[in-house]
């Protein structure tokens, strides 16, 4: 029978296996969150200073960056008890400013891709900014995940974590009003990664926060992702043109490549002769998940490492799951262990709501007014 990741911690702890410094080494029993630890990571062109919180609880470790609120790593161990880091990222700020892919990133005004860069909200046109050919993708030219953000570490209870801070002010990139974001990333006693988005506008606006991490249970650097085993609890997904813009429908996955109701291997169909594989080079889709909207986060779907035992489970409110099987990884980029990263070396996991959504009324809509609050809550829990 394989073992649980929290038998696996007790287990190390019983045997007497030493604690080793954060980044490397065996489980060690989850005896409370440590305090926050924050240090200088390292300095923008203008000499702003971007730090590093490194936060620790219930066998998980995870850096983040005050740019972009980006997960630089996110450790948890084997069935053996290592550890290894699951999270593309790279080991300096240069790079996140100039070559990142989203690695990690907090994404924002709006996560995916808009048709054109354009909507209409209440009888008024915007322009937003064009990032992606003739689309505007995951908030424009500097989105959220270019800017840096006010961060806070805090312990309460059993629990760590960080209370992350934005404005974005009105015409930002193209959109309307000043948005107020508090995200809060949480680990739990249990090891458990917890997202809690929060935003207020005084303007109607549209909004879809997600975050970015490309996942490798295997540990970054290690190759492909391709013999994950992957379950979406979904029956549809919404096919895109070649722009990968959603066409409006909402298709049904029985018979085609996206069909992950049932546990397969990532790459057990991304080579089929399929035109929606042809348009994106792989998947990079969104999967409208089965329970729609909720008020509480509920499980969505299982990623599995058969080689290490890591396995990751994902709950979450939102009615959607952009998977993006890391497609443009073209070999270009050096990640954190020093490793060149190649298509289909990581993958994504982003919930969210449909992307394009101001453009079809019949998607769920995500238009925020004033006095409102938009909230979102996802949960990744680990095993082993």
């Amino acid at each position: 029978m394989e073992l649980n990741r929290r038998t696996v911690i007790a287990g190390a702890a019983a045997a007497g296996i030493a604690a080793t410094a954060l980044g490397t080494g065996t489980a060690q029993a989850a005896s409370g969150g440590k305090k926050p630890v924050k240090e200088l990571f390292g300095k923008l062109a203008d000499g702003t200073k971007v730090y590093r919180w490194s936060l620790e609880n219930g066998g998980t470790r995870i850096k983040v960056l005050s740019w972009g609120g980006v997960v630089q790593s996110l450790e948890i161990p084997d069935r053996h008890g290592k550890y290894k880091n699951v999270s593309l990222g790279f080991d300096n700020i240069e790079d996140y400013v100039a070559k990142t892919p989203y690695f990690g990133a907090l994404i924002g005004r709006y996560g995916n891709r808009i048709a054109k860069g354009q909507f209409t909200l209440d009888g008024k046109d915007y322009q937003l900014s064009v990032n992606d050919g003739v689309n505007s993708l995951h908030g424009g030219t500097q989105g959220f995940d270019k800017h840096v953000w006010d961060v806070e570490g805090f312990t309460s209870g059993s629990d760590v974590g960080l209370h992350l801070h934005y404005t974005s002010v009105d015409g930002e990139m193209g959109y309307p009003g000043t948005l107020k974001v508090k995200v809060t990333y949480t680990l739990t006693k249990h090891g458990d990664w917890r997202i809690d988005y929060a935003a207020t506008t005084n303007k109607a606006t549209v909004v879809n926060l997600t975050n970015h991490v490309y996942w490798n249970l295997a540990g970054e650097g290690s190759g492909s992702i391709y013999d994950h085993e992957l379950k979406i609890a979904a029956a549809r997904y919404t096919p895109v043109d070649s722009g990968l813009i959603p066409t409006g429908e909402l298709a049904k996955v029985a018979g085609t490549p996206f069909d992950f109701r049932h546990a397969k291997t990532v790459g057990e169909d991304i080579r089929e002769d399929n035109q929606q594989l042809l348009y994106a080079k792989g998947l990079d889709h969104n999967w409208v998940l089965d329970k729609g909207i909720t008020g509480k986060p509920e499980h969505v779907a299982t990623l599995r490492d058969p080689s290490s035992g890591r396995s990751l489970k994902i709950a979450t409110t939102e009615p959607g799951l952009q998977f993006y099987s890391g497609n443009f990884l073209d070999g270009t980029l050096v990640g954190t262990g020093g490793h060149i990263y190649r298509q289909g070396d990581g993958m994504c996991l982003e919930t969210q709501h449909f992307p394009d959504s101001p453009n079809h009324p019949k998607f769920p809509s995500t238009v925020l007014r004033p006095g409102q609050t938009y909230r979102s809550t996802t949960v990744h829990t680990f095993g082993a």
